[in-house]
């Protein structure tokens, strides 16, 4: 069994790697924001159109890619789906000089679309590696490869901070390009890699009968709200840290989106060593509530130094619900199957591109309308446009954990009818 093992590491550490280049394709375009603005002029609404696009585009991967998994083996689309990373990453240094906003949104389809198909491919590719050692499967192996997602992020943070500290916001299309290394070394690794033979899954519920169980949609709904959750504040929080809070790029940047990814890696982690002697339900509902408190703090206290704690404190909230929810979905829908829990997905992938795009919506609008804020809510008086329209976007996206709240109270109800 030993020999079988270490037969599959290099397998097991690209599909890590895998969630090193997800990360970064979710969260290297945020980071830069604030000089997007600066650079090319462009509106809170149109930035978060990229944030919109990326995650639109990875839907649409997830479909492609399930249909491309029944012709071709994972490892050739692994290894496609990182040559097209690395391009939309090279595209992503050049285009937007040459094209503006435009160029923006064409890399960021290309690299999007490589995440999209690294999210179906690293999951399966795992699976296969724990039935071919034969040893039983362990929470705490899954909970670590999506939490290496949780590190890529922070890494993601960190790195970037510091080049663009030292090299100043002129260098930042090098960013893609230093970023664009981990998917074009993640090729080679995937393709010499040794992979077990991935047994057929069983497809589980038709569509049609999936949603035609109530306690499904209230699933989909909990993962919509929970990926809207999340990414209002993964894909905002650096530059509501700066814009909003009024504190420098490099300090915001590691104090609050990099703090926040800690958090929510931290909390994966634990959850999944803990096992079956977690209460899901409970901590599903307990972690709503703590989101609202985690807005809450961002929105509402000025103290630069407590917003900045909301950030952590939503880190620690938004951990559990993705994976929770498939979780407790997965408990009371034994027989959904792979049908399920991939339609699952992409109504979390609904979620992670409607709560940014929101956010940034009614940042805009409030913008627009700052001076009259000010006038009506005394709150307003002393602050910027700027830090007007982030707070409102924020509160705007309150609405998601406390929808989430709602249908976890219908859910409960009706899982104790069934």
């Amino acid at each position: 069994m030993v020999a079988s093992k270490k037969k599959y590491t290099q397998a097991k550490v690209s599909c890590y790697m895998g969630y090193f280049t997800q990360a970064a394709v979710v969260n290297l375009a945020p980071l830069l924001f604030v000089i997007f603005q600066n650079t090319f002029g462009i509106s809170y609404e149109m930035l978060a159109r990229i944030v919109l696009i990326n995650f639109v585009v990875q839907i649409s991967a997830d479909l492609i890619s399930i249909r491309l998994a029944k012709r071709f083996s994972l490892k050739s689309l692994a290894v496609a789906a990182h040559v097209v990373c690395t391009a939309g990453f090279i595209m992503f240094a050049f285009l937007p000089s040459l094209t503006g906003y435009a160029g923006i949104l064409i890399a960021t389809t290309v690299y999007s679309f490589g995440g999209g198909m690294i999210e179906v491919v690293v999951n399966p590719v795992v699976d296969a590696c724990d039935d071919a050692e034969g040893g039983e499967k362990s929470p705490a192996a899954i909970a670590i490869l999506h939490s290496f997602y949780c590190w890529g992020h922070i890494l993601v943070i960190i790195v970037s901070t510091l080049f663009i500290k030292v090299f100043t916001d002129a260098s930042w299309y090098i960013l893609p390009l230093i970023w664009g290394v981990v998917p074009l070394i993640n090729i080679f690794m995937f393709a010499s890699a040794k992979m077990p033979e991935s047994k057929a899954e069983d497809k589980g519920l038709s569509f049609g009968k999936l949603f035609s169980m109530k306690l499904f949609l209230l699933a989909a709904i909990l993962m919509v709200t929970g990926g809207a959750a999340e990414q209002a504040v993964a894909q905002w929080s650096s530059l509501f840290a700066e814009k909003g809070l009024g504190i420098s790029k490099a300090s915001g940047d590691l104090l609050g989106p990099a703090c926040f990814a800690f958090c929510m890696a931290v909390v994966r982690i634990v959850t999944g060593l803990l096992g079956n002697r977690v209460n899901i339900k409970k901590l599903l509902f307990a972690s709503a509530s703590l989101a609202i408190v985690g807005y809450g703090m961002m929105v509402f206290i000025k103290n630069p130094v407590v917003s900045l704690v909301g950030c952590s404190v939503c880190g620690v909230a938004v951990a559990i619900m993705w994976p929770g929810v498939l979780s407790m979905t997965s408990n009371e829908i034994p027989h959904g199957g792979a049908t399920m829990f991939g339609v699952l997905a992409l109504f979390g992938d609904i979620g992670c591109s409607v709560g940014p795009w929101v956010t940034g919506l009614v940042s805009d609008k409030a913008v627009t309308v700052s001076d009259s804020l000010s006038e009506k809510f005394s709150f307003f008086s002393s602050l910027s446009p700027d830090q007007i329209g982030l707070k409102c976007g924020l509160l705007a996206a309150v609405v998601f954990p406390v929808i989430m709240l709602v249908a976890l109270m219908f859910f409960k109800n009706k899982s104790k009818k069934l």
